[in-house]
C-alpha cells in the first residue's frame, strides 16, 4: 500500500494531507501562519515558518501509523507569485513578498514606459502589473540595495520548500509564467525577460514541470520530517491550480469560485487569449490552459473586519456555540439584499484583477446611521461577489464560455455568502463536500509523476457534490442597480 503526500503553502496557514490514491484521505493537519503588513500595501512572510510548519505537520501525519518508506511521492502547493530570495549560501535574505503585496507601484509604472504594453501581453500571456517579479525587485534593488546586491536566487513559495526537501533549486513553469519570464510560444524562460527584473538569469533556476520528479528527500529533509530519505518531490502547483484540479474542474467551461484568503475565480480552457484583466496559467492537465483572476483580499479582508470592527460580536459568538463568522452571517441573513443602500469597495490592498491597481482602496458607500454590524458584514460579502461579477463579465469579453459553477475553500461553508454569490451571478453555485483545499491537488499531481495513476480526473474520487445554490431570481433587478453603482465607485485617476 502507497500513500503521497501534499503540502500547500497558504496564505494563512500551512496544510497537509496524506491520501491512498485510491481514494482513501488518511489524514490533513495544518499550522497557522503570520502574514505581516508591518507598512500600508505591504505583505510578507517567513519562509523559515513555513518549513517549520511542514515538518510539524509531516511528523503528524506519519504518526498515523504510516511507515515512512510507503510514502511513495511528495507534492507541495503555494501562493503565486511570492518572492523569496536567497544569498549564495542558501540563506534567506529577507521575508518574503506575498502574491498580495501592493508596494511596488511606482516600479511598475517605471516598467510600463519601457516595455510595449501590448506586445509584452501577447508574447508573456500577462500584463504589466504588481504580479510581475520585476517590478519587486526593482523595489528591493532601490529600497535595499544590499540585499539586492546579495541575490543569488530567485524563487517562490513551493519552490523553496523544495529546495529545503531536495536540496535543488527549481521554479515551477506557472511561477515563472506569472512571473512575467516565460515567452508564451516557446515556453522556455527567455533572458531579456529576466533582464527586466534587473537580475541575470543565473539568479533564476531551472524551470521544472508540475509532475515532473524534481528531486528526492534529502537526508537533512528526513530528519527533519521523518520522511525516508530518497523520497520523490515533483515540480510542485500553483495553489490556485492544484485547488482548481481538486474540485473537478477539467473540463471547458468549467469555473472555480475560490473563496480563501483571497477571493479566486477560475476557468479551464483549451486554448489562451492573452489579456492584461487577468492572469494566465497552465492547467495542471497538459494541453490546457487556466486563466484567472485573483483578488488581494477575500477572507483576509473580511478577518480584518472581525478583528477590528466586530470585538463586541465574540462574546455572542461564544455563547452561542458558534464562530464569530457565523455570528455574523447570522445577523447579515436577516438584513435585505442590497444592504439597505450600502456598497463596500473591497480593495483593502490596492486590488490585482481585473483593475491592478495597487493604488486602489476600500470605500464604504452610502453608510448610514440607520446601518447595523449585520448590514456592515452583509455589503462586505455583497462587495466581493460583485467583484466576482465583475471577472465573469471580463471573462466573457474575453470569448470564454461559462457552463458551469463550482465553490470551494472555508468561504463556501457560508450559506448567506454563497446565496448572495449565485444571486448575483444569477447562476447556480455547486458546492463541494470533502475538498480539503489545494493540497490535494499537490498531493495527486505527485501521484501521477510517479505514475501511481495515469488519470488526471482521478482526483474527483476524493470529493462529492454538496448542496447546489440556486439563484433567487427576485434578486436580479435589484443587485444588477447595485452592481452598476459598485462599478461605478471605482476611480483610477484618484488613485494613482
Amino acid at each position: 500500500m502507497s500513500y503521497v503526500l501534499g503540502l500547500d503553502i497558504g496564505t494563512t496557514s500551512t496544510a497537509g494531507i496524506l491520501i491512498q490514491p485510491e481514494g482513501a484521505i488518511i489524514g490533513i493537519a495544518s499550522r497557522p501562519v503570520e502574514l505581516r503588513f508591518s507598512r500600508v500595501g505591504w505583505a510578507e512572510q517567513d519562509p523559515r515558518q513555513w518549513w517549520s510548519n511542514v515538518c510539524e505537520i509531516t511528523h503528524e501525519l506519519l504518526a498515523k501509523g504510516i511507515d515512512p518508506p510507503k510514502v511513495a511521492a511528495v507534492g507541495v502547493t503555494g501562493m503565486l507569485p511570492a518572492v523569496v530570495l536567497l544569498e549564495s549560501a542558501g540563506n534567506l535574505l529577507r521575508p518574503s513578498i506575498q502574491q498580495s503585496d501592493a508596494r511596488c507601484g511606482i516600479e511598475v509604472e517605471e516598467l510600463k514606459r519601457e516595455v510595449d504594453a501590448v506586445s509584452f501581453v501577447s508574447r508573456t500571456g500577462n500584463g504589466v502589473t504588481q504580479q510581475l517579479i520585476a517590478p519587486r525587485l526593482r523595489w528591493i534593488e532601490k529600497h535595499e540595495p544590499e540585499v539586492f546586491r546579495k541575490i543569488a536566487t530567485v524563487f517562490g513559495s513551493y519552490d523553496y520548500v523544495n529546495w529545503r526537501l531536495t536540496g535543488r533549486r527549481a521554479v515551477e513553469k506557472n511561477w515563472a509564467l506569472e512571473a512575467g519570464f516565460v515567452d508564451l510560444a516557446s515556453g522556455a524562460v527567455a533572458e531579456d525577460l529576466v533582464n527586466l527584473a534587473h537580475i541575470p538569469c543565473s539568479a533564476l533556476p531551472m524551470k521544472s514541470e508540475s509532475h515532473e520528479v524534481l528531486g528526492y528527500v534529502s537526508s537533512e529533509a528526513a530528519g527533519d520530517t521523518g520522511l525516508k530519505q530518497g523520497t520523490p518531490v515533483v515540480g510542485g502547483a500553483a495553489d490556485l491550480i492544484a485547488s482548481a484540479l481538486g474540485a473537478g474542474v477539467t473540463r471547458k467551461g468549467d469555473v472555480l469560485l475560490k473563496f480563501g484568503g483571497s477571493v479566486d475565480i477560475l476557468i479551464a480552457t483549451d486554448f489562451p487569449v492573452p489579456d492584461p484583466r487577468l492572469f494566465l496559467d497552465y492547467h495542471l492537465i497538459p494541453g490546457l490552459f487556466m486563466p484567472n483572476g485573483c483578488m488581494a483580499t477575500g477572507g483576509s479582508g473580511l478577518n480584518w473586519f472581525v478583528n477590528t470592527l466586530a470585538a463586541g460580536e465574540r462574546a455572542q459568538a461564544k455563547t452561542a456555540g458558534i464562530s464569530v463568522h457565523q455570528q455574523l452571517d447570522q445577523k447579515a441573513a436577516v438584513v435585505p439584499p442590497g444592504s439597505d443602500g450600502l456598497t463596500v469597495l473591497p480593495y483593502f490592498l490596492g486590488e490585482k484583477t481585473p483593475i491592478h491597481d495597487p493604488f486602489a482602496r476600500g470605500i464604504l458607500s452610502g453608510l448610514t446611521l440607520s446601518h447595523t454590524i449585520g448590514h456592515l458584514w452583509r455589503a462586505m460579502l455583497e462587495g466581493y461577489a460583485y467583484a466576482l461579477a465583475h471577472h465573469v463579465e471580463v471573462l466573457h469579453e474575453m470569448r470564454y464560455p461559462t457552463s458551469r459553477y463550482l465553490a470551494s475553500d472555508g468561504g463556501s461553508n457560508s450559506k448567506i455568502w454563497m446565496q448572495i454569490v449565485a444571486d448575483i451571478l444569477q447562476e447556480p453555485i455547486q458546492l463541494l463536500r470533502g475538498h480539503p483545499g489545494s493540497c490535494l491537488g499537490a498531493a495527486w499531481t505527485a501521484a501521477i509523476g510517479v505514475g501511481l495513476d495515469e488519470d488526471w480526473c482521478g482526483i474527483s474520487r476524493f470529493t462529492t457534490k454538496g448542496s447546489l445554490i440556486e439563484p433567487n431570481r427576485a434578486h436580479a433587478d435589484l443587485y444588477a442597480s447595485g452592481y452598476r453603482v459598485f462599478r461605478s465607485l471605482y476611480q483610477p485617476a484618484q488613485n494613482s
